[in-house]
């Protein structure tokens, strides 16, 4: 992306402050520079505290050195994992074993860069562009969009799961989401964006009142970002900026069969969030003051679209500690949206981002799935036994945290013939608009149970046309759990194992696309996803 004067756009981001080594390499992030292509080990970047060698730096330089890659993922990684530990209040660990993400900027010569949990690594490639090497690890949603890959397989590790086509979507949509918003969130590129609309005048920036409609910011911020991003970079991104912001609002996409393909229907869901951001800001604008009439300050405008990005983006972080840890659908994370923001900020009246994400989902045939006012999940129903846990460590221990599941099993419709795990116990600390801390330790547990398909009928679930009694199913269900500071439960977010009618679509969608094959496991089909969206080829007619 380049500025007015045609140099590359570059913005100086804070990162969490540490002893660096060589690499760089951190508590928590290793820039380890070797290409498998050409068997070539980089020499490490030595950077010296306090000192960014390449503040006034050429574009020939920043486009040409490695040590400016190695920087440049190294901060824009620890840039978007300070933003999910602010917004969630607590450190944020990988889903691996060991406390650091390995990098690599040149990994191999292609057009792709991926996460992989095996190699506990993002590893960025590099192609011949019109203009010269391509550098994947440049891209700051590039970066920002595997690094979310890696958060989130973190936070939930069973949404790589085999499940609904709306789980199997959000992992890539989510991770796009999260990227663009954090691009966004830069005041210096949206004011890059609105420059092509904008006029100046007596020697101030001006954006006249009628560029800044829905229509016209969709123009300006979402299709010009897309245009400014580059074509070539398409090859890795799958273009989903252009195609989720040029993506009219209808009820009926989810329905139809072409979005039973998982990258297409995540499309919907960035179609959703970024036209919420839209919406969003133009609420904010509502009250910006013209500077002279018929005219806003360009600058300001910029601002406010910057606020509205950063707003919605740690919502969406917090929201995942609201969301089931299984089965996930589109309308489980409105509902989770909706309540992580109504905890933190009771009070929506001034820029109405629920109203807006609420009307924007509806608009592209996503509900809630909570049925209470404002799409919030409801309070756990019934009397609950605390008389048997204890409130101290109700806080971090997994078996205290299991002691409780176990004694209130039938109240919280917990399935006793499943295995029952709980996979992590996290106290958060979140500090509202208002500066009054709000104290919570989410709990997320997962069931699963193994039978053959005769056997779905105890459970509710209807077996797949087709498919035979005998064949070995495995079901999933479990809850997130959200204690106040008291250690009483406020929210039991779950999809239940019992849960027919979910079950059943989930079983349905996996037999027709080929889960149940031999040979298929989840992982692979996921990796294989993945590539394919890079190769913007569709995916149901691929063979496991």
């Amino acid at each position: 992306m380049r500025d007015r004067a045609g140099r590359l756009l570059t913005a100086s981001v804070e990162v969490p402050a540490e002893d660096l080594g060589p690499g760089p390499r951190g508590y928590r992030v290793q820039v380890i520079d070797f290409d498998a292509s050409s068997s070539k080990l980089y020499k490490p970047m030595a950077r010296k505290a306090g000192i960014d060698p390449f503040r006034d730096a050429p574009d020939e330089e920043l486009l040409a050195n490695p040590d400016f890659h190695a920087q440049n993922v190294y901060a824009i990684v620890m840039r978007t994992l300070a933003r999910f530990e602010f917004a969630l209040g607590r450190r944020v660990k990988w889903s691996f074993l060991g406390h650091q993400l390995q990098i690599a900027p040149h990994a191999f010569a292609g057009a792709n860069a991926f996460y992989s949990r095996e190699a506990q690594a993002l590893v960025f490639g590099y192609f011949p562009g019109h203009k010269g090497m391509v550098f994947t690890c440049l891209s700051h949603d590039v970066v920002a969009h595997e690094t979310t890959h890696a958060l989130v397989d973190g936070l939930r590790e069973r949404y790589s799961d085999p499940s609904s086509p709306d789980q199997a979507a959000f992992h890539e949509g989510f991770a796009d989401v999260a990227a663009l918003l954090s691009v966004f969130a830069l005041p210096e590129v949206v004011e890059l964006l609105l420059d092509r609309v904008g006029a100046t005048r007596g020697g101030r920036p001006l954006l006249a009142v009628e560029l800044t409609s829905a229509d016209s910011l969709r123009r300006s911020a979402l299709l010009g970002l897309a245009e400014q991003m580059g074509r070539e970079m398409d090859a890795v991104r799958g273009g989903p900026l252009r195609q989720s912001a040029t993506l009219p609002p209808s009820p009926n996409y989810l329905n139809r069969d072409t979005y039973q393909e998982p990258h297409l229907r995540g499309e919907i869901f960035v179609a959703a969030m970024l036209n919420s951001f839209v919406a969003v800001w133009r609420n904010r604008l509502a009250g910006l003051g013209e500077v002279k009439p018929g005219f806003y300050d360009r600058r300001r405008v910029a601002e406010e679209g910057a606020s509205a990005a950063n707003h919605l983006l740690t919502m969406s972080i917090r929201a995942l500690d609201y969301a089931p840890p299984t089965d996930l659908e589109f309308g489980d994370f409105l509902s989770a949206l909706l309540t992580a923001d109504t905890e933190i900020q009771p009070d929506d009246g001034r820029f109405h981002y629920r109203q807006a994400l609420l009307d924007t989902f509806r608009a592209y045939g996503i509900a809630p799935s909570s049925k209470q006012k404002g799409g919030v999940w409801e309070p756990p129903g019934g009397p609950l036994c605390y008389d048997m846990t204890h409130f101290e460590p109700m806080q971090r221990d997994p078996d205290e945290v299991f002691r409780f599941l176990w004694e209130n099993r039938k109240p919280l419709g917990l399935c006793e013939d499943a295995f029952s795990r709980v996979l992590s116990v996290r106290p958060c600390l979140r500090i509202g608009p208002d500066g009054f801390p709000l104290r919570e330790t989410v709990a997320e547990y997962f069931q699963t149970i193994n039978l053959n398909a005769s056997e779905l009928g105890i459970y509710g679930i209807a077996r797949p046309a087709a498919m035979p009694p005998s064949t070995a199913v495995k079901l999933y269900g479990g809850g997130a759990l959200i204690f106040d500071e008291y250690g009483r439960l406020k929210f039991h977010v779950r999809n239940r194992i019992g849960s027919g009618e979910r079950q059943t679509r989930r079983l349905k969608y996996l037999w027709e696309h080929g889960f149940f094959d031999k040979g298929a496991s989840a992982m692979q089909l996921f990796s294989r996803m993945h590539l394919l969206k890079m190769m913007g080829r569709p995916m149901d007619k691929v063979e496991a």
